[in-house]
């Protein structure tokens, strides 16, 4: 008997595969259709194997759908423009291209050692010229329908990367790929009118019930419909105009006598303003450009703001004044830019309050609680109730009293019921040269122009150059000359690029037609679209999926898609991650080692605790460290290692492990097992070396059990214990694939190899472990080939049909009900399953073990639980 030795059977198979087209795709009308597609990567260099179980489950999808007789889509392209291209070139003296295309070559490499059933022929990078060709040409379209439009905005401006970020792209004030401190200009930009399909985007949330609730929550948090008053507050006092007046946006309009104070946004023209003749407000305003700009930013942020020499008469007492201030958390972009704060009822307002020193006065009571003496603490009260300190509106419940201010504005002109969005236009202009190149021109007679369709593509210059800040587009002096398209004259190209998350908006309908000449084929997207899985990380449930949502609806008005695919993802997994201890070892900024024990972490960083001296923390990978009982050192110096917790894999704390090293010891199938098996596939898994090895001698075993079986003769086909046990493994890992949960089908599947060991005189032994093969396929599919091609099979496994089940099979004729006496179980008796009462009752009073503990005596009470249990009470 052999041991199974993956790697020549995995080079094998590979290639067998690669031969047989197994995992080419092409329409056919007669049979279903099965798209599944995970979140394509971005080509950084080398993928760890961390990266390679979304694209596992998927794999695992498409084996399994394509056994079940589904025509199944199952591509895989690169997501290759951005800022880490244009970092390579300009440390390492590369060009983006060259940096890109050799990382897309080694990570494609690393991706087929693990067996992935994937077309590649369908392969491409958002990068290709071909690709982004078909970009420019969508975005002409949406241009022509007034989906894409230019204006001057206030931008969120990366000064180290020097290009615009979306406010999603800002995390707690800083840039999300450099860190840097995020500042606020001004700069005229072009934008996807996504807000034109705000409502019906909110809408069709509910309908996507294949994905998980949190992502619809997210998404419609995310477009934020709102409905509440647009009212004008009169501004009095030195600085103000005549008959001067501030429109603001409220939610709460209940709230309004509750009022302390009334803010602009730093950005609001009213604050603008006032800065011109306030040295004070101007820096005010400069240090809210410096710091963070999201809603999350800001929402952490302390609550600062900067008096104006002006106030606003409430527009219910004309003798009540309110301060006005400018704060630095309200975005210009949410409502009118300008607010009342109630400090009793909203957490930021409070704050402010607090901070200085205003009223803090409660207009709701909530149910339940006693007026007199009623103050607010630490938080606000948010809580339904009824009014208080509210003139004409006490005692009415919140909702009345909305609509109460908002009938009694509208009678007075000073107001109007409003909706409002969250959601904003999504800016898509960056300032950098590698991204796809945004096909209008500059045109001092005509203004801006696009291009025309029959020029396209525009394609990036090669001759560019990295070595100063800024984009290189705008020092490529002949690729800047163009010609209108409208007049003929001398033109200048435009320079921006457009945001990488429009390149990833549309590559799910590209797949279905990679080569063709225009961004889609009709035929093929009306036949594949929409994808019947998509799988990807949590992380990107809001910008990547609001934003291809969008695009498809895009296509479908500018005739590139079906009706049918106006929603892109029929359904959506959001898989766990793959997670590794860490490694760190500390040294002095000379170079002396440090004792992990004796390193503190303070407000100015890590110290040695015994000297004071700074300590400094160095990654280690896991190949880089010694592990004992007693701790780990490092391989090299033998120096202590502190291990961390279990987190993400990440390159840059190095507790990564590269596929290869694992598939040179173990094999691609083991790798695969493990990663579905340890946890359910929406939960983060912990990467352990001990479960690894677990999982491949498992797969040792089942390569035991099914040379034991080649030489078995073929069973009778009569119903024997194994072939029942056979009938339910195939149910239930159906049924468990089709659910998502793999780990329970995988489980199925130690058990099923269980049964098959401890039968070893069944005549349904052979059928059993060829069963098991075929179950294991999805999931071990070098293995599971090799072995059925030992067990005599006619044709590869990979065209071969999913085992079926017959149903009477899954019936059992006896049932083993277990026996308790005065509560404790003492035995079991295996009865035929259709057995009534009062004859187990019978053959349970029968039996010697009863009659030994009933000691002679009649017992009390028998209680039979048919098919459940049987109770004795002595």
């Amino acid at each position: 008997m052999t041991r199974y030795t993956p790697r020549p059977v995995e080079q094998k198979w590979r290639a067998a595969w690669a031969d047989a087209g197994c995992d080419a795709a092409e329409r056919d009308a007669d049979k279903p259709k099965f798209y599944v597609l995970e979140m394509f990567p971005y080509p950084s260099g080398r993928i760890h194997i961390g990266h390679t179980r979304n694209y596992t489950m998927g794999d695992v999808l498409a084996r399994y759908k394509r056994a079940r007789g589904f025509n199944v889509l199952h591509p895989m392209g690169w997501d290759a423009f951005g800022m880490p291209a244009e970092n390579a070139a300009m440390e390492k003296g590369v060009h983006p291209g060259d940096w890109t295309y050799e990382n897309i070559d080694a990570m494609r490499d690393q991706l087929k050692l693990m067996g992935l059933s994937i077309d590649w022929d369908r392969e491409f990078a958002t990068c290709d010229l071909d690709y982004y060709a078909q970009q420019q040409r969508l975005f002409l379209d949406f241009l022509d329908k007034d989906l894409v439009y230019r204006k001057n905005a206030t931008v969120n401006w990366d000064p180290v990367d020097q290009t615009v970020l979306a406010n999603e792209q800002v995390i707690e004030g800083r840039g999300w790929r450099s860190g840097a401190l995020v500042e606020k200009r001004e700069l005229t930009q072009w934008f996807f009118r996504i807000t034109s399909m705000a409502d019906e985007l909110l809408e069709a949330v509910q309908t996507l019930e294949n994905w998980p609730e949190k992502v619809r929550t997210m998404q419609a948090n995310w477009i934020g419909k709102s409905h509440g008053l647009e009212f004008e507050f009169e501004l009095k006092g030195r600085r103000a105009k005549k008959d001067e007046k501030l429109t603001v946006y409220t939610t709460r309009p209940d709230t309004i006598f509750g009022a302390s104070f009334v803010a602009v946004s730093p950005e609001h023209p009213l604050a603008k303003r006032m800065a011109e003749k306030d040295a004070a407000l101007a820096e005010f305003i400069a240090e809210c450009k410096r710091v963070g700009t999201s809603e999350e930013a800001l929402e952490k942020a302390d609550k600062k703001g900067c008096k104006l020499a002006l106030h606003a008469v409430h527009p219910f007492d004309q003798e009540r004044k309110l301060p006005v201030y400018v704060a630095n958390f309200i975005l210009m972009e949410y409502g009118t830019g300008a607010i009342f704060g109630c400090p009793a009822h909203d957490q930021r307002d409070l704050d402010f309050a607090r901070a200085y020193d205003l009223p803090v006065t409660p207009v709701v009571l909530p149910d339940g609680a006693e007026a007199d003496g009623f103050e607010v603490g630490s938080d606000a009260i948010t809580e339904s109730g009824a009014m208080i300190n509210s003139s004409f509106l006490d005692g009415m419940p919140v909702a009345e009293a909305k609509e109460a201010v908002i009938a009694r504005m509208e009678d007075a002109g000073t107001g109007r019921r409003m909706t409002n969005y969250r959601l904003r236009d999504w800016g898509v202009s960056r300032q950098r040269y590698w991204g796809c190149p945004i096909p209008v021109v500059h045109c001092e007679k005509c203004g801006v122009q696009p291009v025309k369709a029959a020029e396209l593509p525009i394609a990036l210059p090669k001759d560019v150059s990295f070595d100063q800040p800024g984009n290189p587009l705008d020092r490529a002096t002949e690729w800047l000359k163009a010609e209108c398209p409208s007049c003929g004259g001398p033109a200048r190209r435009e320079t921006d690029t457009m945001d990488t998350f429009v390149d990833s908006s549309w590559y799910f309908a590209r797949f279905c037609s990679p080569k063709a000449e225009t961004p889609t084929n009709r035929d093929d997207v009306d036949y594949w679209l929409p994808v019947d899985q998509y799988i990807g990380g949590v992380e990107h449930a809001i910008l990547h999926l609001l934003y291809s949502r969008f695009f498809a609806r895009a296509m479908n008005d500018t005739n590139h898609l079906s009706d049918s695919a106006r929603e892109p993802f029929g359904a959506l997994f959001t898989q766990g991650m793959v997670c590794h201890e860490t490694y760190a070892a500390f040294a002095t900024r000379d170079g002396e080692r440090v004792d992990p024990a004796d390193v503190s972490e303070t407000d100015d960083g890590l110290i040695n605790a015994k000297t004071g001296e700074q300590a400094l923390r160095r990654w280690l990978s896991p190949e880089q460290v010694s592990r004992t009982a007693d701790g780990a050192t490092e391989l090299e110096s033998g120096a202590p290692v502190e291990i961390g917790p279990s987190t993400k894999m990440s390159k840059s704390k190095k507790n990564v492990v590269a596929p290869e090293d694992i598939i040179d010891q173990f094999g691609a199938d083991t790798a695969r097992w493990f990663m579905l098996s340890d946890s359910p596939p929406e939960r983060d898994v912990e990467w352990t070396e001990s479960g690894v090895e677990g999982a491949y001698k498992f797969i040792q075993r089942v390569w035991r059990l099914v040379q034991e079986a080649k030489d078995l003769p073929a069973g009778s086909g009569e119903p024997t214990p194994l072939l029942k046990s056979a009938h339910r493994a195939v149910d239930a890992v159906t049924k468990d694939i089709e659910g998502f949960r793999f780990n329970k089908a995988i489980a199925r599947l130690y058990e099923f190899a269980g049964e098959i060991g401890s039968k070893s005189s069944d005549p349904a032994r052979r059928e059993a472990i060829d069963t098991l093969v075929r179950l294991m396929f999805p999931f071990t599919p070098h293995m599971s080939e090799e072995a059925a091609q030992l067990l005599g099979a006619q044709q590869m496994l990979a065209k071969s049909p999913w085992p079926a089940v017959e149903a009477a099979f899954l019936v059992d004729d006896d049932v083993t009900l277990p026996i308790q006496i005065n509560g404790k179980k003492r035995g079991e008796i295996t009865v035929p399953a259709d057995s009534g009462a009062d004859e187990i009752e019978r053959l349970v009073l029968e039996m010697e073990l009863v009659q030994k503990h009933l000691d002679g005596a009649k017992p009390k009470k028998i209680i039979v639980v048919p098919k459940r249990i049987v109770n004795v009470v002595a």
